[in-house]
């Protein structure tokens, strides 16, 4: 039983620690907006629970925003970005039999269950084009939140960097 159990825990530690390297990106736009005529952005909301991460966030979309040739103003840029920060608690449940265990011997045995809980942050940016007041685009990147400040400033780096990989959005071809 102590060999399953040290064999399940090292499982669940590696799953745990792929798993930070995982962010999960999803992003989408507004297929009628003309991504070419936008320049200039202006930040407008950034909301997060704990305020040192504000200024982590727009350093963090500014440098991907820069690197895709937009300037950041103060106010009245093309296209407003917003930020918001979301923390949930996930769980996984890990079951060890002991060698009688299962149903291959009709069940005789323990089984054992493990629950391991996490946190996985996400960060949600949109950019809304300031004329018309129109959301354009939507990212978002969830990735397991670590105890360590650094580590969870690198996932945000990470992240913001792989949801703006493909932005903008090429036009559709005709």
């Amino acid at each position: 039983m102590k060999k399953h159990s040290v064999i399940g825990s090292i499982a669940v530690i590696i799953f745990l620690a792929t798993s930070l390297f995982a962010v999960d990106v999803k992003t989408d736009y507004d297929r009628t907006a003309s991504f070419a005529q936008y320049k200039t952005y202006s930040w407008d909301e950034v909301q997060v629970q704990d305020k040192l991460w504000v200024d982590r966030i727009k350093n963090a979309v500014d440098a991907a925003l820069t690197a895709k040739g937009w300037k950041e103003v103060p106010s009245g840029g093309d296209v407003t970005v917003m930020a918001t920060t979301i923390t949930r608690n996930e769980q996984t449940l890990t079951t060890y039999y002991d060698r009688f265990g299962g149903r291959r011997f009709g069940g005789f045995g323990e089984a054992t269950t493990t629950a391991d809980v996490y946190t996985v942050g996400t960060l949600v940016v949109d950019l809304v084009d300031s004329q018309t007041k129109k959301f354009i685009w939507h990212g978002s990147s969830s990735d397991t939140v670590s105890n360590k400040s650094d580590k969870n400033i690198q996932s945000l780096n990470k992240g913001v960097q792989k949801m703006f990989e493909h932005f903008p959005p090429e036009p559709k071809k005709g």
